[in-house]
């Protein structure tokens, strides 16, 4: 049995009676006559012609499919993310196309590298970390760029970021307004963009709140599985509060915490980052810091149509405030005596 070979636009135009010309301004949308529209329409729809991307990619200079290449899809942030990204540029007429780095920069710089294949007119991108060879790939790469994150200012690409440092310093505060003070902080590994952002916000109001008292602790990565990692050791300190860098870490907390019989937040605060969908279902909720990943994405996507808009336009930094999401998993200390 052979398939069917695919309807041509010179059979669409010779069913409806028209040039193939004619077949293109009204697939292209340019101005028609009625009867031409309704017959050419006919045509395509009985034939079943779908466009050629590729060759009209190859005719118009564009692909009009944009590419999302965040570290890891099985953390809930990027899907707010990648949400308000799809629905930015689906407006605009591209298709987005959603790729992973597996936190891994050789994997980001193949991606980026892959790009001169013509496959997509621009890409946003949330690299873990800031190295060089991620730098170098941007600034040779010739389709437009935008990057989540926190590149060197003398670097000409348009970013968007979330103020994290100033995050953690609303979690500590409210912590503190709570009646903690033996706060525990839980980060991802020290070498990439959140964990140092992160740090940062915590050496600061560690400094300023507790006088520096606070215990630091980094997990291998911002998993759940490494939250159950580090928490023994985090908990053997006995803190009366446990910040954690992202939400993925603090649920790992939490479900130590609960099977060694810690109550939270009788006997232990918690609190995240990200403020993902799962912190409001998790029992008891979790209080979070959220660093608005859609308006993050959304700014992105804005900045990439902007590019491709306007090659030359001046590099544009957007900085997104964070605040915070409080929930029972932080609610104030029970005074001794009190019931």
């Amino acid at each position: 049995m052979t398939l069917s070979a695919r309807p041509t636009l010179s059979q669409v135009a010779d069913l409806a009676g028209v040039s193939v010309a004619s077949v293109s301004r009204v697939l292209n949308g340019l101005p028609a006559s009625p009867e031409m529209t309704t017959r050419v329409r006919a045509a395509v729809d009985s034939l079943g012609y779908t466009p050629d991307a590729r060759a009209r990619s190859l005719k118009v200079g564009r692909t009009e499919q944009l590419v999302l290449v965040v570290p890891d899809v099985g953390n809930p942030v990027y899907t707010g993310l990648m949400r308000a990204v799809a629905a930015v540029v689906k407006d605009a007429g591209y298709r987005l196309l959603l790729s992973t780095g597996n936190s891994e920069v050789a994997e980001e710089i193949a991606i980026l590298d892959g790009l001169s294949s013509g496959y997509a007119d621009g890409v946003i991108i949330s690299p873990l970390r800031m190295t060089e060879p991620i730098l170098d790939a941007l600034q040779r790469l010739r389709h437009p760029a935008v990057v989540i994150g926190t590149p060197p200012a003398a670097v000409p690409v348009d970013a968007v970021q979330a103020d994290s440092a100033a995050g953690v310093e609303l979690a500590m505060q409210h912590l503190v307004n709570t009646g903690r003070h033996r706060i525990a902080f839980v980060n991802g590994p020290v070498d990439t963009v959140p964990g140092v952002a992160r740090q940062r916000g915590f050496d600061r109001a560690d400094t300023r709140l507790l006088a520096g008292a606070g215990r630091r602790h980094a997990a291998a990565a911002f998993t759940v599985d490494a939250g159950r990692e580090i928490a023994g050791r985090v908990l053997d300190d006995r803190p009366d509060a446990v910040l954690c860098a992202n939400d993925l870490l603090a649920f790992g907390v939490m479900r130590v915490a609960h099977s060694r019989g810690i109550r939270v937040p009788d006997d232990l605060a918690v609190v995240g980052i990200d403020d993902t969908d799962l912190a409001a279902v998790v029992s008891p909720g979790l209080t979070s810091v959220n660093l608005g990943s859609g308006e993050r994405g959304a700014a992105a996507a804005r900045l990439l149509l902007a590019r491709i808009a306007d090659p030359e336009r001046p590099a544009e930094r957007v900085v997104v405030d964070p605040w915070l999401t409080v929930r029972e998993s932080s609610t104030p200390a029970r005074q001794e005596g009190v019931r």
